[in-house]
């Protein structure tokens, strides 16, 4: 499929998507937003792609909303813009497919929602994070709903309430990245992280990573019952006997997503 605004290819079992809008830094408008989440889906019915890295050409991850796309809308156009941004966060939560971000410097607003959202993220050591839409008179309400799911209410209200900017450093230390690495090493950490992940079984991985996030809402009796429930459909699978065989005699697996 082609694409104006993003990159996409396919190596080692990995979905490559690479926002594509240097000269704007990476901002979202409506075709970004369109484009990305279509690229997910694409990606997510793909058997080959067992994973997903996010980057961002250029000087920045992502700088938020293209400030454009703002200017001169009426309310039920700006309702219908933020619904888009929210349907694009939803679809990585409900993917099975785990999503990567790899953020090599600026990642504000919808930008750090992107993150926020995302399953993983690995910074390089000069990223700056921040959800700075209060300074100009609005407010990062989507990236909000991440945010707090992530750090927890305190930290996550302090980012979007000040519009402060934070580093990769402290990204880190709040819970917000994985893993912060030097900025040239950040390609082949990221790389790293995925191939660990595609190397797994991928009806494992898509079902666990389900599970994970739809036992978040429930009561803790009820998410052991659906740990339980999804475990014992994982054991029936060919994979988890193939996974097993594979483990006493000490061979690689060979996966068979069934």
């Amino acid at each position: 499929m082609a694409y104006e605004t993003i990159k996409t290819e396919v190596n080692e079992n990995i979905g490559f998507i690479t926002f594509n809008r240097p000269d704007h830094l990476n901002t979202f408008n409506s075709t970004l937003a369109r484009e990305f989440s279509q690229a997910l889906e694409v990606f997510e019915n793909d058997t080959e792609v067992r994973v997903i890295v996010v980057t961002g050409q250029g000087k920045a991850f992502c700088a938020g909303i293209d400030v454009n796309e703002l200017s001169g809308k009426q309310n039920l156009d700006y309702y219908r813009w933020v619904k888009q941004m929210e349907e694009m966060s939803l679809r990585i939560a409900d993917m099975g497919t785990p999503v990567i971000a790899s953020v090599q410097d600026l990642a504000v607003a919808n930008g750090i929602g992107v993150v926020a959202s995302a399953d993983l993220a690995v910074a390089a050591e000069g990223a700056r994070f921040g959800a700075t839409a209060v300074n100009v008179g609005l407010f990062c309400m989507g990236p909000a709903v991440a945010l707090s799911r992530n750090l927890g209410r305190k930290k996550a209200l302090e980012l979007v309430i000040t519009g402060e900017m934070i580093t990769g450093e402290e990204a880190w230390r709040i819970g917000l990245v994985n893993k912060v690495v030097p900025k040239d090493q950040l390609e082949e950490e990221t790389l790293s992280l995925a191939r660990k992940i595609a190397g797994k079984s991928p009806l494992a991985v898509q079902l666990g990573k389900r599970s994970f996030y739809q036992m978040e809402d429930l009561e803790y009796s009820r998410a052991y019952e659906m740990a339980n429930n999804h475990f014992a459909m994982l054991c029936s699978t060919e994979d988890a006997h193939e996974g097993v065989d594979a483990f006493l005699n000490k061979r690689k697996p060979d996966w068979k997503l069934r």
